[in-house]
């Protein structure tokens, strides 16, 4: 079966962001009344599998081995079936 992850990667609490400071600045220079912006990172990953809750551990993985930085990054995760 096919599954699609969608997957986002963002800075924990604490850590700066520049591009989401300098993104902030850009708006307010348009007067947008903007307290904050994070960026993150989103990947959309289609894989195939046996099962969705194989796919999902394999999506666990990728996310621990290479997509996020388990020191300054957290990550959320869904992985659907493509019907």
């Amino acid at each position: 079966m096919e599954y699609v992850a969608r997957v986002e990667v963002g800075l924990k609490p604490g850590h700066s962001d520049p591009e989401g400071e300098t993104t902030k600045a850009s708006l307010a220079e348009l007067n947008y009344p903007v307290r904050s912006v994070n960026v993150s990172k989103v990947y959309e990953i289609l894989l195939e599998d046996n099962s969705l809750e194989e796919a999902e551990r394999y999506v666990e993985e990728m996310c621990r081995r290479l997509l996020a930085n388990p020191v300054k990054d957290s990550y959320t995760f869904r992985v659907d079936e493509v019907r």
